[in-house]
């Protein structure tokens, strides 16, 4: 088992990571019906993905030398309606340095094939951006 969840009421849930013990909470969002005090179980699945391209490039990264440190991720999540679904999700993955271009396109290719990437419907519009400074 890798989590377990509470509904604590007031459309708000409780998580907790099992083997950490470490817990989030989500609440519903202001468009349906809640308070937006937290991260809605639809933003959790964007975020999911900024954080496993973030994870998997840090790993590779660490494999080939490079200083990853510090780099930062932006997403913006849209919802559509008819089925109420996440519809597109936009990443902007800045890094705080620049890069060979051979380490470029490894740590770019390590990004888009990351696992919550691969697990995202296809119907989802996917737009990942990199940055380099």
């Amino acid at each position: 088992m890798t989590s377990k969840v509470k509904y604590l009421g007031g459309l708000r849930t409780e998580s907790e990571h099992l083997q950490s013990g470490s817990k989030m909470i989500t609440d519903a969002p202001v468009d349906n019906h809640g308070k937006g005090e937290a991260f809605s179980p639809t933003d959790t699945v964007a975020n999911a993905l900024a954080t496993c391209m973030l994870t998997v490039m840090g790993i590779k990264a660490e494999s080939i030398g490079v200083n990853m440190d510090g780099a930062s991720a932006e997403v913006t999540k849209t919802m559509a309606a008819d089925p109420r679904r996440i519809s597109r999700i936009e990443v902007k993955i800045s890094f705080p340095g620049s890069y060979s271009d051979k380490d470029t396109s490894i740590l770019e290719n390590t990004g888009r094939t990351c696992p919550v990437l691969q697990s995202l419907h296809p119907d989802i519009e996917k737009d990942i951006f990199f940055n380099y400074s």
